[in-house]
């Protein structure tokens, strides 16, 4: 067993996973999993540049990180961080305030290599399942990209798409500083277009209706899943491989897209920092299914997070 930590740094969270890892029997025993929705994207499409206020709220959680880190003894850390901080100008800000406090420096990875990790994460587990059919699309559906990845027991092809949940609504759901609360037809449209575009990029180099079987990851998935299953509060588990029809998705897509902030508010299982975009993350989704044609999505809680783990553990 190896005990090994890792932070995957997103457009609209930070996330930890302190886990013990035993690569003879591929087993990843979590002892702590965490996220907090930091908003580091915050701007960066209409800006190119990191925010301060953003920086300093994924400051503040990367010292909470590092007192757990220290706190369970791990013997190597690794830090991922992926779109916002791609993008942006001030990056150099980011990654000095990272290095202050965790003692590593955060490794700005490609899409490609972003969807590598997200494979092996939301994979290792499904080798094995006689009812799952290869080969597997793994659809990573983050706040500024959106990874896609096709493979049976190896990446065959991958690709990031710059389409994510808060990218969708600050670009075409923000009016007059304010998000449209319920968007209009032509926001909703206007989303579905760029979405689509973003569908044709991504076909350049994944076959994406190849996929026999569509696997979703990241937070607009499992929320989405959290809601298609009726749970009064977030339930890792119940969500984690549950699997989740077309006609679902769609039902919950139009529900969120004509609900207000309010009414979102108040579903149990959106966490806060995900109400205003929760809608156009769900649009995301039941877009890419009815592109893929997949009659349901089988939703995994182990994604880049996971992937990143085993790497240090190899």
């Amino acid at each position: 067993m190896k005990r090994v930590a890792a932070i995957d740094c997103g457009t609209n969270s930070i996330r930890l996973l302190v886990a013990d890892a035993d690569p003879a029997t591929g087993e990843l025993k979590d002892l702590d999993r965490r996220m907090q929705i930091v908003r580091l994207g915050q701007g960066v499409d209409r800006t190119g540049r990191l925010a301060p206020e953003a920086l300093e709220r994924t400051f503040a959680a990367c010292r909470e990180y590092a007192a757990v880190i220290k706190g369970l003894g791990a013997e190597q850390v690794r830090f991922v961080a992926t779109s916002a901080s791609r993008d942006a100008e001030n990056r150099d800000d980011f990654v000095r305030g990272v290095v202050d406090i965790l003692g590593v420096e955060p490794e700005v990875i490609t899409g490609d290599q972003e969807a590598e990790f997200s494979f092996n994460g939301a994979t290792k587990e499904l080798l094995g399942r006689a009812d799952l059919e290869r080969p597997f699309l793994v659809v990573d559906i983050g706040g500024g990209s959106t990874e896609f990845v096709l493979g049976a027991d190896s990446v065959r092809a991958a690709r990031s798409v710059d389409v994510g949940c808060v990218r969708m609504t600050e670009r075409h759901l923000v009016h007059g500083g304010e998000i449209s609360d319920p968007p209009t037809e032509g926001q909703i449209a206007a989303i579905k277009a760029d979405v689509a575009t973003a569908l044709d990029r991504a076909e350049e180099t994944v076959p994406l209706r190849e996929a026999a079987t569509l696997v979703g990851l990241a937070g607009s998935v499992t929320t989405v899943a959290a809601i298609a299953l009726g749970l009064d509060r977030y339930e890792s588990e119940a969500i984690h491989h549950s699997r989740i029809s077309l006609a679902r998705v769609r039902e919950i897509t139009g529900r969120l897209l004509s609900s207000t902030h309010a009414e979102r508010a108040a579903i149990p299982v959106v966490h806060p920092g995900r109400v205003d975009v929760i809608a156009a993350g769900a649009l995301v989704l039941l877009s890419i299914m009815e592109r893929t044609g997949a009659a349901e999505v089988v939703v995994s809680e182990h994604d880049i997070l996971d992937g990143i783990a085993w790497s240090l553990a190899g």
